[in-house]
């Protein structure tokens, strides 16, 4: 099993819809078999969630279905 990478050693992505300013977007890094997401404005806060369950949420986001959740 390997080590896990310290935050600070993540290469973070920021979304190619991120405003100019670039500070009001979701960043994501790869962590080995993980997926590390985080809120621009929030860098010190992440959730870590498996690769297989973030495909699915990018899939489910892209055909559109989260469009309209209830809340």
């Amino acid at each position: 099993m390997r080590e896990a990478i310290s935050v600070s050693e993540l290469v973070w992505i920021k979304s190619s819809f991120s405003e100019a300013g670039g500070n009001n977007c979701v960043e994501i890094a790869v962590d080995g078999e993980n997926i590390a997401i985080r809120d621009s404005t929030a860098p010190g806060i992440h959730i870590t969630v498996g690769r297989a369950a973030f495909g699915s949420f990018m899939t489910t986001t892209k055909a559109g279905d989260c469009d309209r959740l209830p809340g």
